[in-house]
Formats: structure tokens, sequence, C-alpha cells
């Protein structure tokens, strides 16, 4: 209960404020629906007297600000209105409808599990190299950091057209993505988690003679992973933002992503909302999978676990 504690907090605040923030947000689209049908305001409150400042309005309707939460198409959704869309899409929605929020969100998923396992596979090699190979380690480190300069929303239209080019479509191209922004947690990770062994149990083993492949699988492997699964939490989290901005560029009909361009294109902002607050879930609960792996894991090792 006590480790829940400041997450609540910290979510019954964000609620707060946006709460607070959708009367200013939509208050002229309201005072504007009332303009038309003539029953406009006189301004009750400090917010109402700043938002009517420059509409004219002459009428009395007191219930104007709560018309502010139940806007069809407001510039800020309230949270009920989001938590009522996301009901429809996920529980009231067929999940083989193309309107489920679970539909697209197994779209998404199978790409970021399949550019994550192509990422943290690449990543775990790579960061072998670069730990045994001082070569790779002046070489391959650099190039690994510099990858990740290059923006991402400039790099996806690019990967898809190329591969498109060449008859690669669908699920694939989406996955590179995705692994391209999974990788490198993932070398990080592993290289300070297989560097983390101090001199004192490297030169134990040697005292013993082992070998490095028995260094490599009785040390280093095991000091790394913890390091692997705080790298893994990141990645799958980047894994699943890859998958959402390749479906962004390429007009996708199914994903988080399309149906975040189908709110945008169609002014229905509660579908984008629904969709971006359904990829958040999905990402916590990966997050929160390997969170619990990683306990279990460590507590099987030995290890503690905080």
């Amino acid at each position: 209960m006590k480790s829940a504690l400041p997450v609540l907090t910290v979510i019954a605040a964000i609620l707060l404020i946006w709460i607070v923030a959708v009367v200013p947000m939509n208050i002229h689209l309201t005072a504007d629906q009332a303009q038309r049908d003539g029953l406009a305001v006189t301004p009750e409150t400090p917010v109402e007297r700043q938002a009517y400042s420059g509409l004219g309005l002459t009428f009395r309707n007191p219930g104007l600000i709560a018309q502010t939460f139940v806007q069809e198409r407001p510039r800020l959704p309230s949270p009920h209105q989001v938590g009522a869309e996301l009901w429809k899409t996920v529980v009231d929605t067929r999940i083989t409808s193309k309107r489920s929020l679970v539909y697209h969100g197994w779209v998404t998923l199978s790409a970021t599990l399949l550019g994550f396992a192509i990422g943290t596979g690449l990543g775990i090699l790579l960061a072998v190299g670069i730990v045994y190979n001082r070569a790779m380690d002046m070489s391959v480190m650099p190039w690994a950091i510099a990858s990740q300069t290059i923006p991402i929303l400039a790099l996806a239209p690019m990967i898809i057209v190329m591969l498109g080019a060449i008859g690669i479509q669908g699920l694939f191209p989406k996955a590179i993505i995705s692994a391209y922004l999974s990788f490198f947690p993932v070398v990080v990770g592993m290289v300070k988690g297989l560097r983390s062994p101090d001199m004192m149990q490297l030169d134990l083993l040697r005292t013993y003679y082992a070998s490095p492949s028995q260094g490599f699988w009785k040390l280093r492997l095991p000091a790394s992973v913890p390091y692997l699964f705080a790298s893994l939490k990141i990645g799958i989290s980047a894994s699943l933002v890859g998958a959402i901005v390749a479906e962004l560029p390429t007009g996708a009909r199914a994903g988080f992503g399309a149906r975040m361009l189908v709110g945008d294109q169609y002014g229905q902002p509660l579908v984008t909302w629904a969709a971006l607050f359904a990829a958040a879930i999905t990402a916590a609960a990966l997050v929160g999978f390997f969170g619990l792996v990683e306990r279990l894991t460590l507590r099987r090792m030995g290890m503690q676990t905080a």
C-alpha cells in the first residue's frame, strides 16, 4: 500500500489538473454554441468572465460550465469522456470489429513484440562483442550512440518507403522501426552489466584458471541480469512507440497509430485520446510484465529485489 500511495498521488494530481484545464479549453466552444442557440450566459466566475469578455453574451444559462465537460468534439476531452470511449471500444465492441481497440492493439502489439525480439537479440550480441572485443568497443559503440540522434519521425517514412520499393510491406517494416528504438537501451544496459563485476571477482576466476567462456556464463552474464531487465523495460516501451510511429506516415488501416490518424482526420478527438490512453495502458502492462519476470528471476538467483 505504501508503494502505491505515491503513484496514486501523482495520478490524482494529473486528473485534477486535467479537469481544471477542461473548462478554459472548451469554454469558447460551449459559449459559441450557446450563442447560436440563444442561451448565452452572464459570467458568474472569474474563469467565465475572462472567457466571455470578448463574446458579447447577454443571456443567462448557469449550467454552461458543466457543458464544457460533455462537448461532442471538444478541444480537450474530460476524463469521463475518454473513459467512456475506452469502455465502448474495448468492452462493448467485438474484438474482431475494426472499431475495437483490442483489434487495433493486437496489430500494434504484434509489430512491437517482433521488433522488440529483433532489437533485444541484436543488442545483446552487440554488447557481448563490445565487451570482449576492443575494436568493436571503439567502432560500434560510437555508431550505436550516433544512430539515436536521428529523429525517428524522419527515419520511419524512409525505411517504410525503401522496404516498400522492394516489396516488403506490412508487419516487418514496422518491426524494423521498433527494433531500431529498442536495441540501444539493451546495448547500453548489457555493456554496463557485463562490465559490472569488479577486479577482485575477475582475479578470483583467473586464480581458478577459468576460461573466458566460463567467466562469461558464471560471472558476467549473471551480474548483468538486473541491468538487462532495466533495459528491457525501457526497450519494450520504446518498441511500442516505434510501432505506433511507423503506422502514422503509411496511412495504416489498423493499429493504435491508425486510430489516432482517424481521430485527427475526421475531427473525432475522443477516438484519438482513447487510442492514446490504450497505448499507454498497453505500455504499462508490458513494463509491469517484465517487472514481474524480473522479480521472479532475481529471487530465483538469490538476489535482493526492491
